[in-house]
């Protein structure tokens, strides 16, 4: 990749309803490149206490930096990064930690090989300074697959069990727009 003269995005905003995939891609990722994956919801930086969401933020990046290359997995992401606006007298913790984590993204160089994955339903609730450039600013759009992309992944799980093509066509019809989830 950076040998054709590309640069490793810092972060990279994987953006669906939820139960489309968005972890799973991460880990797959991950699992590919063959590099350590450091998950962690965002909710789990959230404290009652100011300051303890941005020192976990500080021991997640700093855990990053000694084990790199990796991808950093933050899965609801919402919980820290929701849009701040002047008029609201939000959790001053919640602004700390996200704070923090624009710093710490800020912090990196792309010689450290850390890619920050972010998982969030609804992109437009996130404050703008984790989507800019150099942050958060490439977007992977996830939705729930139709009949054809559910056949195709019912044709790929029950391979090993022999079953007609018309009743996996009838699986892949009764439960386009489904999840893995719902489907289960």
């Amino acid at each position: 990749f950076t040998a054709v003269g590309a640069k490793i995005p810092k972060g990279v905003m994987l953006v669906g309803p939820p139960g489309t995939g968005k972890t799973l891609l991460a880990e797959a990722i991950a699992g590919e490149a063959g590099v350590p994956f450091f998950s962690i919801s965002g909710s789990e930086f959230v404290e009652m206490f100011v300051g303890v969401g941005a020192s976990r933020v500080r021991d997640l990046f700093k855990k990053a930096k000694e084990n790199s290359p990796c991808i950093i997995f933050i899965d609801e992401i919402d919980a820290v990064g929701k849009k701040r606006t002047s008029s609201e007298h939000d959790n001053s913790e919640r602004d700390t930690t996200l704070n923090q984590l624009l710093v710490e993204m800020d912090g990196f160089n792309e010689d450290e090989n850390i890619i920050v994955f972010g998982a969030t339903n609804i992109v437009k609730n996130l404050d703008p300074a984790l989507l800019r450039s150099g942050r958060f600013d490439k977007k992977v759009y996830f939705d729930l697959p139709n009949k054809e992309e559910r056949i195709k992944m019912f044709e790929l799980y029950l391979e090993s069990i022999n079953l007609e093509s018309d009743f996996i066509n009838e699986l892949g019809n009764l439960t386009s727009n489904l999840t893995g989830a719902d489907i289960a």
